[in-house]
C-alpha cells in the first residue's frame, strides 16, 4: 500500500509564496514610499530562509516595485512627478482600452457585484483603513477588467498598479475620502446604459484625477 505525505516546500514555492505576499503587501499600499527593507526581515516574516526572501525580491525589483541599490539597499519606490504622471497616463491609456473590450460582456451579475465592491469600498472610507480602501478600489477594477478576456493587457495594468502601490498610500492621506469614488457611480451607470463613450471618460477621469493632486 502506498502512503501519501505531503511534500516538504521546495525553494520554488517557497520563492513564490514570498513574491505573491510581498507584491500584494507593495500593491494596495501597506508599505510606505521610500520603506527600508532587508533580507532578513523579509525571511522572517515569511518564515523562510534568505534564498527565496532574495528571488522574490530580484522578482519585484524587476518589476519596479521595489528598487535595489549598488550597496544593496531594498526599498519601495519614491517616484517623482514625471514617473507618476508616466505611470497615471499608462493607466488612462490600458485600463479605458480594459473597460471598452469589458462592456459588451458587462451582464447584469457583473454590474451587481460592482455594487457590491463599491459598498465596500464605502466601508473602508468609513472606518478610515487605507489599506482596505486601495485593496477593494483595486478589486473594483480588476473585476470589471476580467470581462475584456484580455489577459495580457490585464498583466500589464496589474504591473502599474504594483508600482504605484505605496504612492496611492500616500495618496489616500492626501483625499480625505468621505465617501467611495464618484466616478465608480459613473461607470456602473454607463455599463448599465451601453454607453461606450461615457464609459471610457468615467474610467479615465477615475484613473488619472487623484493623481493629478501628487503632480500638482
Amino acid at each position: 500500500m502506498l502512503i501519501h505525505t505531503r511534500p516538504e516546500a521546495t525553494p520554488t514555492s517557497a520563492h513564490d509564496r514570498v513574491y505573491r505576499g510581498l507584491r500584494g503587501r507593495i500593491m494596495h499600499g501597506e508599505i510606505e514610499p521610500g520603506a527600508a527593507l532587508t533580507l532578513r526581515g523579509i525571511g522572517a516574516e515569511f518564515e523562510v530562509s534568505m534564498t527565496p526572501a532574495r528571488e522574490a525580491v530580484r522578482r519585484l525589483v524587476a518589476e519596479g516595485a521595489l528598487t535595489l541599490s549598488t550597496s544593496g539597499r531594498v526599498n519601495t519606490p519614491e517616484l517623482s512627478n514625471e514617473r507618476i504622471e508616466e505611470l497615471a497616463a499608462l493607466r488612462s491609456l490600458i485600463e479605458v482600452e480594459l473597460a471598452s473590450r469589458a462592456l459588451p460582456r458587462a451582464h447584469m451579475a457583473l454590474i451587481e457585484r460592482l455594487q457590491t465592491i463599491n459598498g465596500a469600498i464605502s466601508d473602508a472610507v468609513d472606518r478610515k483603513d487605507a489599506v482596505a480602501y486601495i485593496r477593494t478600489n483595486l478589486e473594483f477594477h480588476r473585476t470589471l477588467y476580467l470581462r475584456a478576456q484580455a489577459p495580457a493587457m490585464l498583466a500589464m495594468a496589474e504591473t502599474v498598479w504594483l508600482q504605484l502601490g505605496p504612492t496611492m498610500r500616500a495618496l489616500y492621506g492626501r483625499l480625505r475620502r468621505t465617501e467611495p469614488p464618484h466616478f465608480h457611480r459613473l461607470i456602473i451607470a454607463a455599463l448599465k446604459a451601453g454607453d461606450e463613450p461615457g464609459l471610457r471618460l468615467a474610467v479615465r477621469s477615475d484613473v488619472t484625477q487623484g493623481l493629478k493632486m501628487l503632480v500638482g
